[in-house]
């Protein structure tokens, strides 16, 4: 037995009432990337998705942001070259970053990776905390230093983005989503905005 979805005919009426009540469409390129830059420094750590090649499965990690570049918009990381994630990348540099907050904000970032060992790049967004994660195996080489081999930055070039962050209190929110539990009208509690390619292309010309 076969499923499939019809998007059962709503007539006039939106099939996607929190989209059409939430996207902010007003909102500057200026701002947009502003605001986003803002959330994703505060949330400081993201979800890496990937691709395992050899199951096909969608494997997400917790990874710490090292920096940012073009005009704010792209992404760095720091790696383990021996992990998994490095593997998955080589086959396919697609990945897509994820951040969320206990207030229900949130990030989706799609976008490519390169893997960068440069030793020049690598001690620009070296941290020593890395050791920690890393280890020293003792053989005055793979020690958790600037200069480990194992170490390297993961570059994440922007495609595209969807976002949303709050535009009212908590209290706001809470009123809005009980009236739309008793009135059936869709909850406006978030500037939901986008920004396409398009967009991200022309931020980086003017940021250069």
């Amino acid at each position: 037995m076969s499923t499939t979805f019809s998007n059962t005919d709503t007539g006039d009426k939106p099939s996607g009432p929190y989209y059409n009540k939430n996207i902010d469409n007003d909102a500057t390129l200026k701002e947009k990337v502003e605001t986003l830059t803002k959330f994703v420094s505060s949330c400081k750590f993201g979800m890496m998705t990937t691709r395992d090649s050899s199951s096909g499965k969608l494997v997400s990690r917790c990874m710490a942001i090292a920096g940012k570049e073009g005009g704010d918009i792209d992404l760095t990381f720091t790696t383990n070259t021996e992990s998994h994630k490095t593997d998955e990348l080589k086959a396919d540099s697609h990945t897509n970053i994820s951040f969320c907050d206990s207030s229900g904000q949130w990030a989706s970032i799609a976008g490519q990776a390169s893997i960068e060992t440069d030793r020049a790049v690598v001690k620009k967004y070296y941290s020593s905390t890395l050791k920690a994660w890393l280890g020293d195996l003792g053989d005055g080489k793979h020690d958790g230093s600037v200069n480990d081999p194992r170490i390297a930055v993961l570059r994440v070039k922007t495609g595209s983005v969807t976002y949303a962050v709050n535009d009212k209190t908590a209290l706001g929110r809470a009123a809005e989503v009980a009236k739309g539990t008793l009135t059936g009208e869709p909850a406006g509690v978030q500037k939901l905005r986008e920004i396409s390619e398009k967009e991200i292309q022309q931020w980086r010309s003017t940021a250069s």
